[in-house]
């Protein structure tokens, strides 16, 4: 039996490169709770468990918005896209969805509800932020095969130290975020030097 309730939550919009992921899950109501938590408590090896377990025991759909949507609607706009996205390819409408953070798609046919820090508090958000997360993450560690210079295996595309100091030395590739602060010095800088 299933749960009436989809949980969805975005993961990647703080960082540098790579495109926004969202999942929406409806949980089993069977489904063994006790460890599902907010993906950023949780470690990379216990988070690909979860994942695989949850992906069993759920409908659950993922989706994305790309940097070049990042960099023209802006990364708010493109995660409600994403999270839009992934609501609508659910094989199973559900009731309500319960969104992480503050604000919700629009024009949908579901109705939303909103929780600050939800991923922390309520399971069905907690799991898909554990789905998205390890989805994104593994999307970077393949992404960075073709761009070791920035240390995404590792990072994920965040603006780490070695993130940072890889796109000093070797500039950005096409899967930075260009309006983002770090990525936009070094257009800037870039386009002086030019002069």
């Amino acid at each position: 039996m299933i749960s009436k309730i989809a949980g969805v939550d975005e993961v990647g919009r703080g960082c540098l490169a790579g495109p926004v992921f969202s999942a929406a899950v409806i949980l089993n109501k069977n489904i063994d709770i006790k460890d599902i938590k907010d993906s950023k408590i949780i470690s990379f090896k216990k988070r690909i468990l979860l994942s695989q377990y949850i992906k069993k025991n759920s409908i659950y759909a993922i989706s994305s918005a790309s940097v070049n949507e990042i960099n023209k609607i802006n990364i708010l706009n493109a995660s409600l896209l994403s999270m839009k996205r992934a609501l609508l390819k659910l094989k199973f409408k559900p009731s309500i969805a319960y969104i992480d953070g503050i604000f919700a798609p629009k024009n949908l046919n579901i109705k939303c509800k909103t929780f600050i820090k939800g991923d922390e508090k309520i399971t069905c958000i907690s799991a898909a932020s554990i789905i998205a997360k390890v989805s994104r993450d593994l999307f970077m560690i393949n992404l960075s095969k073709e761009y070791p210079e920035y240390s995404w295996g590792k990072n994920f595309g965040y603006g780490t130290k070695e993130h940072l100091i890889g796109l000093k030395k070797y500039g950005i590739t096409k899967h930075h975020r260009k309006k983002f602060k770090p990525v936009h010095n070094i257009l800037l800088t870039s386009k002086r030097e030019t002069l």
